[in-house]
């Protein structure tokens, strides 16, 4: 029997059962957004509901109608009778983008309570913001941080409130006991289905199975371009530049297409959920607007598999994958100067280490300081007892 985990969104989504809105889940193929919508359509009490998964063609077919209350028919003749409370959940959405009008018409007129999931925010936030506006929550799924990864692994954990509390409660037991746990964290990433395989050479398969359903599903079904190959020149050319800033300019050059073909690849890449661009600190966005970005993986386990990736890139992908949960991220370098990883909402500050010393601190804490933020952190991948240091582990 195949163990059902909660996630840190289930508890979100679990409330939302309640409030009268549409509910967006989206996020890469393979993320768990199906197995999620799932947990929370066996949590709703009412009889009147009923899980669709618009893959499959005749489920398509129900909302293909003209007239749009006959769509209601339809769902009937599947044991859907519309009740007081009525909950319709439509899993892939982005395969049938032309069924968003017939569910804010039922959602108007019926007051249908909908769960939508979608593998791609390129359709799905291109798609949804007129037609439904002030109707719709979105929510992003991305795959399992370490602290999920840990309860995927039957080894769940106190949940720790702040970074102060994380930096000052630190633990060398608790550290020995998932070190190499962290390390496969680090290999394999936080795609479920790879998490939950114990064989290494499985978990090879499905991260190559993840990165070809992408390449074939998203890519050639969601975008035009051409030139696939050259497409693919470009992600293998991100992977070995995580963590670094992308000069547009040099990799036009190297892959052989114009700028504005970058940028479009970049921008398909970065709303597919690849990729994530992270934007230089400034008090002001047309500062951020400006600066280059650093490029980060959606996976620690995708980016191993594009190629050999240096142990420090691996460890700074893996904490923004932990970090980009907790609001919106920036990196500060002045040119050719000091830098600080990232900054997070413009408030705090990690610096990633492999193993944290007291100089890396004072250097941390002068720049952070100078920027004006309100803490300051070194994210160390070895234990270290130093004030100011989390361990990547506890992220």
């Amino acid at each position: 029997m195949t163990m059902i985990y909660d996630r840190k969104l289930t508890s979100f989504l679990v409330k939302e059962i309640e409030i009268p809105r549409i509910v967006v889940l989206t996020g890469m193929r393979q993320v768990g957004k199906t197995t999620l919508m799932r947990q929370v359509f066996d949590r709703i009490s009412s009889p009147s509901k009923i899980f669709l998964d618009l893959e499959n063609p005749i489920n398509q077919k129900i909302f293909e109608e003209k007239n749009y209350d006959n769509i209601l028919a339809n769902i009937r003749e599947l044991g859907f009778t519309p009740g007081e409370k009525s909950y319709i959940f439509l899993d892939e959405i982005q395969v049938a983008p032309q069924i968003i009008q017939p569910v804010k018409y039922l959602y108007d007129h019926f007051k249908i309570k909908f769960f939508l999931t979608g593998s791609s925010s390129f359709y799905l936030k291109n798609l949804f913001p007129e037609s439904l506006a002030g109707r719709k929550v979105v929510y992003e799924l991305f795959p399992l941080d370490f602290e999920e990864f840990l309860v995927f692994k039957g080894k769940g954990r106190k949940a720790i409130p702040d970074f102060k509390s994380r930096a000052q409660d630190k633990n060398i037991l608790s550290f020995e006991i998932n070190r190499s746990l962290f390390e496969e964290y680090l290999a394999f990433g936080g795609f479920p289905g790879v998490v939950v395989e114990n064989d290494i050479q499985r978990k090879r398969q499905v991260l190559e199975d993840i990165f070809k359903s992408y390449f074939e599903k998203d890519i050639k079904s969601l975008a035009d371009f051409r030139e696939l190959g050259k497409l693919r020149d470009l992600i293998l050319l991100l992977a070995s530049r995580v963590g670094s800033k992308i000069e547009i300019s040099k990799i036009s050059s190297e892959i052989g297409v114009s700028r504005e073909t970058v940028y479009s690849y970049l921008n398909f890449l970065e709303k597919s959920y690849f990729i994530s661009l992270v934007y230089p600190f400034s008090r002001n966005m047309d500062g951020e607007v400006r600066g280059a970005r650093k490029v980060y993986l959606c996976d620690t386990g995708l980016l191993n598999s594009l190629g050999k990736i240096p142990e420090g890139k691996l460890l700074e992908n893996a904490v923004f994958q932990c970090l980009r949960a907790a609001g919106s991220l920036n990196y500060y370098q002045k040119y050719k100067g000091p830098e600080i990883d990232f900054i997070l909402n413009k408030e705090i500050g990690f610096e990633v280490k492999q193993k944290a010393s007291q100089s890396d601190w004072k250097k941390l804490k002068k720049i952070a300081e100078a920027l004006g933020l309100k803490e300051y952190y070194l994210i160390s991948k070895e234990f270290s007892d130093l004030e100011g240091v989390i361990l990547a582990q506890d992220l």
